[in-house]
């Protein structure tokens, strides 16, 4: 893979992470720059080779190259044009390229994953260079004394974007990310290397695909940015956290519509030179009534009827048949699960998370409703009203019961926030603990919660993943 024209190596980042819908990657090469074949257009190229395998025939497996080379942005078709992906199949089980040998650009990189494939002597070429993990320059501002000698607890970059195929519930999907990559800065130190932490991601991206095939979960993702930024950062501490939309396949309740429902991915570590450790979930959307509401509309229907000349058990088994009306809100719950690798890797799934955030509010939602779904919504949410309270209530016990295998190191993180209708404000709650704290407390005992910071074992990082702040 080469590209000469963009940001190359995210270029060919983007194209690895396609070819992995139709290939299972099992070696990537370093960087190698060269200058253009003479003759062609634009600036030097960036290389990778890659041994990828492949169930399909070479022809099928060719197209299915074109098909990358034009989702990360090819256009033009003429051979010696600049471009922002080239891609070549350089050998098919026993069929070689027939220019292969004649190619320093391809050899080279292609030496590197395959050394018994090509002869020593062709792996040597003055034009072709190696690069680096990235520049270095003898100036490294960041590394002076600071006027002011100050430590800062959190210092990156936010609302980095990439297009990610993430591992979810078995499945490879791809997904829009943005991510959020700070570490801490010592007193002595002016500034951290901003450029270092999308290297970090880079470099995290391109490892887990090289890394036995097997698709990128976002756990092992974070996890190895953060810790990729303790280093390179020469940092004590770091946290990334990245959110992502995916949407799941679903049908309406009544007319049994088909539709896509999308939530959004979310997840969080922290990292320090001994070890990483990250947490996972989901936000969802869905509604609540009020029961505050509700009982006072219900209490002031009974003296309503009883004055109208209802009898005491009439009017009750009449307020009984029918919910009474209420104000709703729309609701947006996060539900965060933390554990060990092994029960994350066998148990734990997204879209459970997602059903036990939907079903603790009064009705979930969707974005398509006929007439009778509609209805069945309304109804559902008005017979079973909720405070915000209730819902986390709800996210923690459904947690601990789906769940109870997990250990008791094992933590949760539950938070609703509802749009009030009838206010100007939102309403607000959250519970967090381990698995054990919470086991203790229903059987009656009283302990303190371990808070999600020092579960991650960030003292700084309080502030840094609130539940429900969005940037």
């Amino acid at each position: 893979m080469g590209s000469n024209l963009g940001d190359r190596r995210v270029n060919i980042l983007a194209a690895l992470q396609r070819l992995r819908s139709c290939a299972r990657i099992e070696s990537v090469s370093a960087f190698y720059e060269s200058p253009a074949a003479e003759g062609a257009e634009g600036p030097a190229f960036l290389n990778v080779a890659a041994a990828v395998e492949v169930e399909e025939g070479r022809a099928i497996f060719e197209r299915r190259l074109a098909d990358v080379e034009r989702t990360v942005g090819r256009t033009s078709t003429q051979r010696l044009a600049a471009r922002p992906i080239d891609i070549d199949l350089l050998a098919f089980d026993e069929w070689e390229h027939p220019r292969l040998s004649e190619r320093p650009y391809n050899l080279i990189p292609l030496a590197e994953i395959a050394p018994a494939y090509l002869p020593r002597a062709q792996r040597q070429d003055g034009t072709v260079r190696k690069l680096e993990h990235g520049l270095r320059f003898v100036t490294d501002r960041q590394q002076e004394v600071p006027e002011i000698r100050v430590a800062v607890g959190r210092a990156g970059v936010s609302r980095v974007r990439r297009t990610l195929n993430l591992e979810i519930d078995g499945k490879t999907r791809s997904v829009r990310a943005e991510l959020s990559m700070v570490a801490d800065l010592a007193a002595h130190r002016s500034g951290v290397h901003m450029s270092r932490f999308v290297e970090s991601l880079e470099e995290a991206v391109l490892g887990l695909l090289a890394r036995d095939g097997h698709p990128v979960r976002i756990d092992s993702l974070i996890e190895s940015i953060a810790r990729d930024i303790v280093a390179s950062q020469d940092a004590s501490q770091a946290d990334v956290r990245l959110r992502a939309e995916f949407a799941l396949e679903r049908w309406t309740p009544v007319s049994g519509d088909r539709g896509e429902e999308t939530y959004t991915l979310v997840g969080i570590a922290h990292a320090d030179a001994s070890r990483a450790r990250s947490i996972v979930g989901i936000e969802a959307e869905g509604m609540t009534a009020c029961p505050c509401a509700q009982a006072m509309v219900r209490e002031h229907a009974l003296h309503s009827l009883r004055e109208a000349g209802f009898a005491e058990e009439e009017a009750r088994r009449a307020l009984d048949t029918l919910p009474a009306a209420t104000h709703n809100q729309r609701g947006r719950a996060q539900l965060l699960v933390g554990t060990t690798e092994d029960e994350r890797r066998r148990e734990l799934r997204i879209e459970d998370l997602v059903e036990i955030a939907e079903s603790s509010m009064s009705s979930e939602t969707y974005d398509l409703l006929k007439r009778p779904d509609e209805f069945f919504v309304v109804n559902k949410a008005h017979r079973n009203p909720k405070f915000v309270e209730d819902v986390v209530r709800g996210m923690i016990a459904r947690v601990l019961e789906t769940y109870a295998a997990f250990g008791d190191d094992a933590f949760v993180f539950a938070s609703q926030r509802n749009e009030e209708s009838i206010h100007k404000h939102d309403a607000f709650a959250e519970a967090y603990g381990t698995f054990g704290e919470f086991r203790s407390e229903l059987r009656g005992g009283v302990t303190e919660k371990t808070e999600l910071a020092g579960w991650l074992g960030s003292p700084a990082h309080r502030c840094a993943i609130s539940a429900m702040d969005a940037s």
